[in-house]
This record gives C-alpha cells, structure tokens and sequence, in this order.
C-alpha cells in the first residue's frame, strides 16, 4: 500500500485539507488538540508535507546560508551556528554551511553561483566583510544578507557586531595601567579578506600609540602564519625574543592559553614573570583563570537570525545595524608590574 495524500488524512482526521496543511506548516494557528490529532493520524498514515510542494506556494526554501572564513570547529563559529539554529529551526528553517568562503574563487562560486542554484532565503556571513558587487547579486535576488562580527555594516541588510578595535584597546589599555613597559601582540597574519579579528590588531596598535610618549612603553606585533600550528608559531616568536615581555596581549584566547601552559615549560609563568591577556572568554579561559575581553557569540547569533526572519517576512527593523561591547573579564593572569618577582 502506498503512502497516503493530505486528502486522505483530511477525511480521517475530519477537518479541512488546510488545517492539515497548517498543523505541518504553521501549527501556531492549529490548536494543540487539533494538531495532536492530525500528526497522529499522518504518522499511522505514513504521510508527511512535501517541503517543496510549500515551498513552491509560499516562494521560500525554508534554507537559509551561514559563510565562514574558517572551519565550524572554532570557538565563535560553533557558538555562531548553536544561536542561529535555535531560532531558525523552530521556524521550519535549515542551514546549509559554507566553510572557507575567503579566496576569490570560492566567494565567486557562492555569491554567483549557490543562490541561484540552491535557493536559500536568506545569508548570514560571520566575522568578514563583503564586497559592493557581492551585496547586489543578493538584492537582485531579494535574498537579505546579516553580518555577524563583521568589520564593516556596508551592504548588509542587517548586523549584529561586537567592536573588536575598541577591545582590544581597552585590554591593551588595562596592561598599561598595570603599569607595564614591554607589551608584545602575537597574532595570525592578516586574512586575504576583510576580517573583524584583525581589527583587534588595530586597536592594540592605537592604545600603544597613544601611551607611548606618557609611559615610555616598548610594544611590538608578532604575526605569524594562520593555521592550525599558530599558537606553536607565536610560543616560538616569543622566545625567540632578544628580551622576553613582561606583558602579553593575545588576539584571542584560542592562542593565550597554549601559550600559559607552554610557556612555563620555559621557565616563564604567569603572573610571576608576565601578565597575559586574551579575548573571547572562550571555554577553558575561566579553567585556567585568564584575564579575557568577553563575547557572546550564541547571542548575536539569536540576534542575527531574529533579524533574518523579519527580513524575509518584509518586516521592518527596529535597529538594522547594532554593535556590542567586549567587556573586560580580571582573574589570575595579571597583576601590576611593580608587584612581579624580580
């Protein structure tokens, strides 16, 4: 016997072809009594809706996009996709993900070539920016495009952001007041696409720059290569310094904590011999007490997709564009400089 129509289970269930069709699609308009019932019936039946047939009606996929310049596996990435999927996955919603998406070809290929072919109704882009002409093959497909942590608001319909720049010098800032001379900046070389992390560079750069004259500070960046290895390649930079710092500014806590455990191998602990300071306060960083500039990536990632679905319901947004402070978070990793073992 094959599998029943909806018309079938309208009969059995005793109501309207369109109440069975809204107890699958939008059951916020079904009773729970009602609804109950239908599912029953459709289960013993062996039915369930066609999301292409529904989606042909109402001109919508129910798929939505989320680009990464880097692999799902990071920190701010699976917090990313956790927050977007709790809201779009009640509304009926999957997400299709798109790792990488930070040479010329691969952005070719998605921003010419995957809306059109694969239909999504709306693109999240976490932690980089997008180019004029990116933006307008979107809007000529009416698909909105929401930044997460992105470094620029520019063509986006919509964003929510933390400000890196500003974080960062607020970290540096608070190892100056320490009173601290000789700050280094380990951090991954610049990405070939406008990225919200190096921001944080620039912020640590301004703060030193500012302080210099007044406290006759002595800062240095330490780029090293991107990857997997980039907190090997900053632990090795690091020592191989004429003068070892008695402060460390960590472009995230992904790379300061390898380089706590590490370093005291080499006879340099923390807060004894340096202060060091991270960003993200990433799992891990209250573990081993490091001093840290918090972020909430779970929650702009709910923001982002609260936004995307009043985007696509043509709804207006009561704040299009909105960025969040990083706030400092003081544990164990610092203390002023006076205070250090000689």
């Amino acid at each position: 016997m094959g599998k029943a129509d909806i018309y079938e289970v309208a009969k059995a269930a005793g109501v309207s072809i369109s109440t069975v069709s809204r107890a699958f699609t939008r059951p916020d308009l079904v009773s729970d009594k009602t609804r109950r019932k239908v599912l029953d019936i459709a289960d013993k039946l062996d039915f369930n809706i066609s999301r292409s047939a529904t989606a042909l009606k109402s001109g919508r996929t129910n798929r939505v996009a989320l680009l990464m310049n880097e692999e799902i596996t990071s920190w701010f990435n699976t917090q990313t996709f956790a927050g977007i999927e709790s809201v779009m996955h009640p509304a009926g919603y999957d997400i299709s993900l798109f790792q990488h998406i930070d040479t010329e070809e691969n952005r070719h290929e998605f921003f010419t070539e995957l809306p059109i072919r694969r239909n999504v109704d709306a693109v999240f882009a976490a932690s980089f920016a997008i180019d004029p002409h990116e933006a307008e093959q979107l809007k000529r497909l009416h698909v909105p495009i929401v930044g997460i942590n992105t470094p620029s608001e520019a063509g986006f319909d919509a964003s929510i952001s933390i400000d890196d720049e500003r974080g960062m010098y607020t970290a540096t800032q608070h190892l100056i007041n320490l009173g601290h001379k000789h700050i280094v900046y380990p951090c991954s070389e610049a990405a070939l696409l406008n990225s919200s992390i190096d921001a944080r560079t620039r912020g640590f750069i301004q703060a030193c720059k500012d302080n210099e004259h007044k406290h006759d500070l002595n800062w240095q960046v330490l780029s090293v290569p991107r990857g997997p290895a980039f907190a090997d390649s900053a632990l090795s930079a690091l020592l191989a310094l004429e003068e070892f710092p008695d402060a460390i500014c960590c472009q995230m806590d992904m790379m300061a904590i390898p380089l706590v455990l590490k370093l005291e191998r080499y006879g340099h602990r923390t807060p004894r011999d340096y202060s060091i300071v991270g960003f993200d306060d990433s799992p891990y960083a209250d573990t081993i007490n490091l001093t840290t500039m918090k972020q909430d990536p779970y929650a702009m990632g709910k923001i982002a997709a609260t936004k995307a679905l009043k985007l696509i319901d043509g709804k207006p947004l009561d704040n299009q564009h909105e960025v969040v402070e990083a706030q400092l978070v003081p544990r164990s990793t610092d203390m002023p400089f006076g205070d250090m073992a000689a």
